[in-house]
């Protein structure tokens, strides 16, 4: 049994967080897998799982072989991909991240097309609305709908996007429309617990600085649905993504306010790490999006 595959159970069990779980995963058995690990181990002379039937955890040398690890097994998948590449071969798994938000919206139904259109790529696709890690984490690439910031990944811009600050006109019939920005810290507000800036919400200033707003009010969720929900239900203002606030805004059960102080350059990007070689199934993956996203914005 060469050391490669007994790696990738090892990489295997601990991205399932189990070996149960990750024999299910790849269809392989548990017993199996506890042989491969359990043999790397012995390869090794080093512990790298602490076992227990109601924990599960990586030692302290698990940790840095996993990070390792999983470094050269990609190198290694992403060699073979730029072979297959080159014969018109393109397959394998994407380890993809994604927010909630995304694969909720209309948006994201280009992942269906993606698996559509390219059945020999598996779609492994987390949803989490925390930004992960992509190198810790071991994903291939994440979809991201933020304001870029600086940092070690490559990024492809899919297309635009803003956000709205909405309430119900029920709401605004009781307290009042904001004028500026600074209202809002008397006014009951949703705040939606992913966004980085918490409960500070931020805006255009009078001048060319930004202004922050400490905000409160009945609910704080980690969910864009919910704090929309929330809204519309005249609890509170809240900020959305323009996708997930247009279909309340089109009826009237949201209106938007404060239009001209929301701060632009927000955009949906593709990031993934930085390689030697970009695998060929990343690739087509960023362009299909590239292309989904350019055709969708051209109608």
């Amino acid at each position: 049994m060469d050391t490669l595959t007994r790696m990738r159970a090892f990489i295997d069990v601990v991205e399932a967080e189990g070996f149960s779980a990750a024999a299910r995963k790849i269809g392989r058995s548990k017993a199996l897998l506890s042989k491969y690990v359990r043999e790397l181990e012995d390869e090794l002379g080093a512990l790298l799982l602490n076992r227990t039937t109601r924990q599960f955890s990586l030692t302290e040398a698990g940790h840095t072989y996993y990070q390792r690890a999983s470094e050269i097994v990609r190198e290694v998948d992403s060699l073979a991909d730029a072979v297959r590449e080159s014969s018109g071969d393109v397959r394998g798994r994407i380890k993809l991240s994604a927010a909630r938000t995304f694969a909720d919206a209309p948006i994201g139904q280009s992942l269906i097309d993606f698996a559509k259109q390219h059945p020999d790529i598996v779609l492994d696709i987390h949803l989490d609305d925390r930004f992960v890690d992509l190198v810790e984490e071991g994903f291939d690439v994440a979809v991201r709908i933020s304001r870029l910031e600086n940092s070690s990944l490559i990024a492809r811009r899919l297309g635009p996007f803003s956000i709205k600050l909405c309430a119900s006109p029920e709401l605004l019939a009781r307290r009042g429309t904001p004028t500026r920005p600074q209202d809002l810290s008397n006014m009951p507000c949703i705040v939606d617990t992913n966004g980085r800036s918490l409960a500070n919400w931020r805006f255009k200033g009078d001048g060319e600085d930004s202004v922050s707003v400490t905000v409160s009010g009945p609910i704080e969720v980690n969910s864009p649905m919910a704090a929309r929900a929330a809204a519309v239900s005249g609890l509170g203002f809240t900020i959305l993504p323009d996708f997930i606030a247009a279909p309340d805004l089109a009826s009237g059960q949201l209106v938007s306010v404060l239009d001209d102080r929301i701060l632009s350059g927000s955009g949906i990007f593709a990031v993934y790490p930085h390689r030697r070689y970009l695998p060929a199934k990343v690739r087509v993956f960023v362009d299909f999006l590239v292309h989904w996203f350019r055709t969708r914005d051209a109608a």
